[in-house]
């Protein structure tokens, strides 16, 4: 496994623990704000937009097949500030928010700022804490959901697979180590995972819709075990790149830990602090990663050695 530094340039500054990176045709890129609650928009010359006001904790998105934003909002954390690695007001996540009411699914009309919410149970047991979302061809979104921590509690988390105009919804994985980070094969057929508190990267054949092919026990959720950290790592959110390598962004030791389509751990990039949450693809030749640094409040850009994998807005070329 080669080991590197990312070198990157700053895009912009100020962002409220940013999450959910989406490149944009028009040079954009969308950005939640968990800390915020807002989906904001990033221009190259540094300007920052509100789409949005999304309340709660907005923690992943993905452009839908109608061109809105679809967000994962985990329902919010109590935050910590410290002055820590060189930084003034270093914000991290610590548990549930005292005001935390639930988690959802939401769709952004991103051209008049409509929030509607589309999910906040399945089959009667309720979504706790939406991270990640991702869109197939089809149309549907698969999203995790982390769980929440509060107290002496963890709860066990699920990934989901529904629809976009919120009439269907199915539970497909179940139970889960607080996963996290969720990206699909370049020909769809195999779902990836991350879990946060193991280090682990997970995979599922997908044989229909909302169904996987599980594996028999001991796997204690059916997949396949794909990767895992390298010491102490914890697994956040990821992209894939075209020819199918896996990018997992990493905390504590933050940066991207790559894994190829075989499962193995080809490179680490190693970033300017410990919470680097979320990559995403595009720019000319799909070769720029932009790479949330949250603690710190950075959206930075970084010249990727090999071409992202197009989602399903750029295949489509939505500009909104």
């Amino acid at each position: 496994m080669q080991e590197r530094k990312l070198d990157y340039r700053v895009v912009t500054e100020g962002l409220l623990f940013p999450e959910g990176p989406i490149a944009m045709d028009d040079g954009s890129v969308l950005v939640v704000e968990i800390k915020g609650g807002r989906l904001i928009r990033v221009w190259p010359d540094a300007r920052k937009q509100v789409v949005a006001e999304l309340g709660g904790g907005p923690n992943g998105a993905a452009i839908g097949p109608d061109g809105a934003c679809y967000v994962a909002n985990n329902g919010g954390f109590h935050w910590l500030t410290e002055d820590i690695f060189d930084t003034r007001g270093y914000m991290r996540p610590h548990g549930r928010a005292h005001d935390y009411a639930g988690g959802s699914i939401q769709r952004v009309d991103l051209e008049t700022g409509e929030v509607t919410t589309l999910y906040t149970y399945c089959d009667g047991v309720p979504i706790n804490g939406p991270n990640d979302i991702v869109f197939d061809a089809n149309g549907d979104m698969w999203f995790t959901d982390h769980g929440k921590t509060y107290g002496r509690v963890m709860d066990s988390g699920a990934v989901y697979h529904a629809a976009a105009d919120g009439s269907w919804i199915r539970q497909a994985i179940f139970p889960m180590v607080t996963p996290n980070g969720a990206g699909l094969s370049p020909d769809e057929r195999t779902l990836y995972v991350s879990e946060t508190e193991t280090g682990r990267l997970w995979r599922w054949p997908i044989s229909g819709r909302g169904e996987v092919s599980k594996q028999a026990w001991p796997s204690p959720n059916g997949g396949i075990l794909h990767g895992q950290a390298t010491g102490y790592q914890r697994f956040d959110s990821m992209a894939l790149e075209a020819n199918g390598n896996i990018c997992v962004a990493t905390l504590v030791t933050g940066g991207i830990s790559v894994f190829s389509p075989e499962g193995e751990k080809l490179e680490y990039w190693q970033g300017p602090e410990p919470y680097c949450t979320n990559i995403c693809f595009g720019g000319p030749a799909m070769k720029t990663a932009w790479i949330t640094v949250s603690g710190r409040g950075l959206l930075i850009a970084v010249d990727w050695p090999r071409p992202g994998l197009p989602l399903l807005h750029q295949r489509m070329g939505v500009t909104a």
